[in-house]
């Protein structure tokens, strides 16, 4: 079952030669982590969206409040069978017609779901080793920091990462500084400060970057920054993780022949976990 602009049915039956989605990645969307019926991280994701759609000149309906995509989702859910945790996913995207020019900003809405195994956030005890994709870069402008369906680079990226046995690659924008992972944002451990790129650099403004940050800025011993990360700073870091709202925080332990401790990366989840049973 899906939602298809507040109708929940066996299949949205959207053509794909007239979606604009598919024609040229005309869409917006979130990746959500639905916890016990109770969505994480509501508010930053509907402002997220809500900001994204604007900078792209969508033209979302007057009744799109947080109250209205708070219950869009659960719609969804209650047609489903019963699990703890789900992964959603909330797209966004335009009316068809047009060609580049569309012939309106008026959108429409997909919501999909699946369970999770993993409730609650946790790091998995084995090796997670990454390297750098080079072959094509993020640019560093606004919008590579929005969830768009223009993912190119991440899925050559992944193909990449697939082919030669890595677990995932590290992104470079077009100064060549490293920006985020395939599919989440880069934390780094280095002369006892907490770095990571600044959106400005190009990175995805993810969720949980915003939850990490704030976190890390709460505990005692440790600079918390956000400024640009050269690869060479990479094999000289003390800790390596990743971020997302699916995942939580992935360590990284290997980077070409540099190990990795995850001594801060236990701490933060533990602390993450605590927020969410809080909340």
């Amino acid at each position: 079952m899906v939602n298809y602009n507040g109708a929940i049915v066996e299949n949205s039956e959207v053509l794909i030669e007239g979606n604009r989605g598919f024609l040229y990645g005309d869409a917006i969307f979130e990746t959500l982590k639905v916890l016990d019926g109770k969505i994480l991280f509501l508010e930053d994701h509907y402002f997220r969206l809500m900001a994204s759609t604007r900078i792209v000149r969508m033209d979302l309906p007057m009744n799109f409040t947080m109250e209205y995509f708070e219950e869009q989702v659960k719609t969804l859910l209650q047609s489903k069978e019963a699990a703890a945790a789900y992964r959603v996913r909330f797209t966004v995207f335009r009316q068809n017609g047009g060609f580049y020019l569309p012939k309106t900003n008026e959108t429409a809405f997909l919501v999909t779901a699946e369970p999770l195994g993993n409730p609650m956030y946790a790091i998995a005890n084995n090796t997670y080793e990454v390297e750098l994709f080079k072959d094509f870069y993020v640019t560093k402008q606004l919008l590579s920091t929005l969830k768009s369906t223009n993912k190119m680079v991440q899925i050559t990226g992944s193909i990449f990462a697939d082919e030669n046995g890595y677990d995932n690659c590290l992104l470079l924008n077009d100064e060549k500084n490293v920006v985020e992972a395939l599919q989440s944002n880069l934390f780094m451990v280095l002369n006892g400060k907490l770095i990571t790129p600044p959106v400005t650099d190009g990175c995805l403004n993810g969720i949980m970057r915003k939850q990490i940050l704030a976190l890390a800025r709460k505990m005692e011993g440790i600079e918390v920054v956000e400024e640009s990360v050269s690869p060479f700073e990479l094999q000289k870091a003390d800790e390596i993780f990743l971020t997302n709202v699916i995942k939580g925080i992935q360590p990284v332990t290997k980077y070409r022949k540099k190990e990795y401790k995850t001594d801060l990366a236990t701490e933060l989840l533990k602390k993450l976990n605590a927020q969410i049973r809080l909340g």
